[in-house]
């Protein structure tokens, strides 16, 4: 998982830096809110953000608010890393929009924790945001087989936007994932098979 951390004291940054890619994960480091805003704002951006609450140029709760005022960057999880430790100070950076916080010092296994929650929403979400793709591009075949759809009065073909004819099956196959399974109906048996199974009868007779 890529993570960023936007951290200006120097040995906070490096603890985090070298727990985090112990672990496996990629990290982005940045040392204050404004060169976190941009390594947010590229086209491939981390998905986890650890931000400290106290730092020049940006503060992390304004980042906060920035990050949750964009689309770009709206769903980036973000974690609170604070030596403030009143309830007032903690509500603030959750009414930003962070998603949760770290006291400082920080414990390893508790940010471990912290970070695994993290990973499972951002895992989650990435995850729905693929269904809704595949469910949007459901919708847009169905739209494809709307409409008024030429067919012939006689061989029951139909024609396509390019007007070429071609059988329904042919058509629907082209313009959805819908397989067909060839069966014969009541009406066709009786009207096209029957007869051929009685002259056949017949002429064993």
């Amino acid at each position: 998982m890529k993570i960023l951390i936007a951290e200006d004291d120097s040995m906070s940054r490096f603890l985090l830096e070298k727990t985090l890619t112990g672990w496996g994960h990629e990290v982005v480091v940045t040392v204050n809110g404004d060169q976190a805003m941009k390594a947010l704002q590229v086209s491939d951006p981390p998905t986890i953000a650890i931000l400290d609450w106290m730092m020049p140029v940006i503060d992390g709760v304004e980042v906060c608010r920035k990050l949750r005022s964009a689309a770009q960057t709206s769903a980036i999880y973000v974690i609170l890393l604070t030596a403030k430790g009143q309830r007032s100070d903690l509500l603030e950076g959750l009414t930003a929009g962070a998603d949760d916080y770290l006291t400082k010092p920080f414990d390893a296994e508790e940010l471990k924790v912290r970070i695994g929650v993290g990973v499972r929403m951002v895992e989650m979400q990435q995850a729905l945001h693929k269904k809704v793709r595949e469910l949007e591009d459901a919708l847009t075949q169905v739209k494809q087989l709307q409409g008024i759809l030429p067919i012939c009065s006689y061989c029951k073909n139909v024609r396509d936007d390019q007007n070429y004819w071609q059988q329904v099956e042919t058509y629907v196959s082209s313009h959805s994932e819908a397989q067909f399974s060839h069966s014969i109906c009541p009406d066709c048996y009786q009207k096209e098979v029957q007869p051929q199974l009685d002259k056949l009868k017949s002429q064993t007779n």
